[in-house]
C-alpha cells in the first residue's frame, strides 16, 4: 500500500515537473515551494495595507481584507498556470491611493468627487481598455519595441525602488519634519529599529553563506525574535470570520455623471498607462532577474502574463479592492531560486489559505521583510553592468530611468522620462529611423500623462465645472 501511495506521489511531482518544465528551468519542486513561500511571506503585508489604505474612500476594511486575499489569490495561480512564470498578482500600491486620497475624496478637498463605487468603476474601465490593447496584440507589440537598454534600465530602476521600499518600510528612511531633502535616514532609537539592523544582518549572512531558502529563513528568524521581544504582540484571535461585501460594489457611470465625458476619458487614460507600463516593467525586471529572457531582451510568452494581469485590474474594481496587478516583490521569490509558474501558484494558494488568518499574517513585520526587500534590490542592480553609460543615446535614458523610479517613488514616471529622452536624444541626433514606430506613439502617450494636471484643468474649464 505503502509503495503504491510513493509512486503516486512520485508521478504526481513529475507531472507537475513536466507542465512547469522545472528540467528546461533548472529548477526542483522543493525550490519553486520555497520561493511561493517566500514571496507570499514578502507580499503578505497588502492583506493589511490595501484595505486601510480603502478605508479612506469608506471601504470596510474587514470586507476589503478578506476580498484583498481572495482575489490575489485567484490570480496568482491562474499567472502561474497560464504564463508559467514566478510572477504572482494582488491590489497594486499607488492605484489604490488614487482611489482612496482622488478619486473617492470630495471635490472640496482636492478630490474628484466620486463615491467609492464609481471609484471602482475608473478602474474597471481602464482595466478593460488595457485588456483590449492586449487581445489585439498591442502590449505584446510595443514591449517588443523597446530597446534591450531601456527594458535592462526599467529592471535596475525597479530593483532600486524595491531597495528604497525595503528602506522605508524597515523604518530606516522616514519623511523629515525639514530639511533640503524630503527623506532622512533613521538613527537606531528602538527594539523595532534593532531588530530591522539585525535582521538585515541575518539576512546578509544567510544569503552570502549561501544557505538554503536563505531569505524565507532569514524571514523566519527576525518574525519568531519579533514575537519573542514583544516587538509584535501576538493577537488574541488568531481566526477572524471573512467578510465579502465589496465584491460587486463598483459603478462605471459615476465617473461620467460627476466630472463629464473628457475629464472621465483622462482619468482613465492616466490610470490606464500606470497600469500598462507598470507591469511591463515588472515583467520585464523579474523575467531579467530569472535569466528567461532572450539574447533581445524579450519576455518569452509575454502575452500570457499581460492577459492575465489586464484581467486582475477588470477583477481588482470589481471586487471593490482596486487594481491588482503583477507584484514587483516577486523577485524575492526569483532571488530564493524560483523560476516557473508553480511560484506563483504556492503564492495564490497562501493568499486563499490566509483569508481567515489575517491576524496571523498581520504577525510578520516590516523588520523581517525589509532586509528581504533591500537584499532583492542589490540583486536586480547588478543588471546595470550591461548598459553602455559612455554612449549618451543609450546612458542619458537609463539613467532618467533608473533614478526616477525610486526618487518619484513611480515606475512609470521613471519609464516615461526614460521613453521620452529616448526619442528626443535620437531626433536631435538625426537618427529618427533608430525609432520605432511604437516609440513615437509611447512617448506622445506620455507626454499627455504628464500634461494630465493642465489638462483637467482645462477640461473642468471647457465643461464649466469648478477648478
Amino acid at each position: 500500500m505503502q509503495g503504491r501511495h510513493g509512486r503516486g506521489r512520485c508521478e504526481s511531482v513529475d507531472a507537475i515537473a513536466s507542465y512547469f518544465k522545472f528540467g528546461e528551468r533548472g529548477t526542483t519542486f522543493n525550490t519553486e515551494l520555497k520561493a511561493g513561500v517566500t514571496t507570499f511571506l514578502v507580499m503578505a503585508y497588502i492583506i493589511i495595507v490595501n484595505p486601510s489604505i480603502l478605508a479612506a474612500a469608506g471601504i470596510d476594511p474587514v470586507a476589503a481584507a478578506a476580498a484583498t486575499a481572495l482575489v490575489a489569490g485567484v490570480l496568482s495561480i491562474a499567472m502561474g498556470l497560464a504564463s508559467n512564470y514566478p510572477i504572482a498578482l494582488a491590489a497594486g500600491l499607488g492605484i489604490n491611493g488614487v482611489v482612496a486620497f482622488f478619486l473617492a475624496q470630495p471635490r472640496e478637498n482636492g478630490g474628484l468627487g466620486l463615491t467609492a463605487a464609481g471609484a471602482m468603476g475608473v478602474i474597471v474601465l481602464e482595466g478593460l481598455v488595457v485588456l483590449v490593447l492586449v487581445l489585439v496584440g498591442l502590449r505584446e507589440a510595443i514591449m517588443n519595441a523597446v530597446p534591450t537598454f531601456l527594458k535592462r534600465s526599467i529592471a535596475v530602476g525597479i530593483g532600486l525602488f524595491i531597495l528604497f521600499i525595503g528602506f522605508v518600510d524597515a523604518g530606516l528612511i522616514i519623511r523629515p519634519a525639514a530639511g533640503p531633502v524630503p527623506v532622512a535616514f533613521v538613527f537606531p532609537n528602538s527594539a523595532a529599529h534593532y531588530l530591522t539592523y539585525l535582521g538585515l544582518l541575518i539576512t546578509v549572512v544567510l544569503y552570502v553563506r549561501k544557505v538554503p531558502a536563505a531569505l524565507l529563513l532569514s524571514i523566519v528568524i527576525t518574525t519568531s525574535i519579533a514575537i519573542l521581544i514583544g516587538v509584535v504582540p501576538v493577537p488574541p484571535d488568531l481566526v477572524q470570520a471573512p467578510k465579502f461585501d465589496t465584491i460587486g460594489a463598483f459603478d462605471v457611470t459615476n465617473v461620467f455623471a460627476v466630472t463629464g465625458v473628457l475629464v472621465a476619458i483622462l482619468t482613465i487614460f492616466t490610470l490606464m498607462l500606470t497600469d500598462f507600463f507598470d507591469t511591463m516593467g515588472t515583467a520585464t525586471a523579474i523575467a531579467e532577474q530569472a535569466e528567461l529572457t532572450t539574447e533581445e531582451g524579450r519576455v518569452p510568452g509575454i502575452g500570457s502574463v499581460l492577459l492575465v494581469d489586464s484581467v486582475g485590474a477588470v477583477a481588482g474594481g470589481a471586487a471593490g479592492i482596486s487594481s491588482n496587478t503583477s507584484f514587483i516583490e516577486s523577485a524575492a521569490g526569483v532571488a530564493e531560486g524560483g523560476r516557473t509558474g508553480l511560484t506563483a501558484v504556492v503564492v495564490g494558494v497562501l493568499f486563499l489559505l490566509a483569508i481567515p488568518l489575517t491576524p496571523l499574517v498581520a504577525l510578520v513585520p516590516f523588520a523581517a521583510t525589509g532586509p528581504v526587500l533591500i537584499l532583492v534590490g542589490y540583486l536586480m542592480a547588478t543588471l546595470i553592468k550591461g548598459i553602455d553609460f559612455n554612449d549618451v543615446e543609450v546612458g542619458l535614458p537609463a539613467l532618467l530611468t533608473i533614478v526616477l523610479m525610486p526618487l518619484t517613488f513611480n515606475i512609470t514616471i521613471g519609464i516615461g522620462a526614460g521613453f521620452i529622452s529616448f526619442v528626443v536624444i535620437k531626433l536631435v541626433r538625426g537618427k529618427m529611423a533608430d525609432i520605432h514606430p511604437l516609440m513615437w506613439l509611447v512617448a506622445f502617450a506620455f507626454l499627455i500623462y504628464f500634461a494630465q494636471a493642465p489638462l483637467t484643468t482645462l477640461f473642468d474649464q471647457i465643461s464649466g465645472r469648478p477648478v
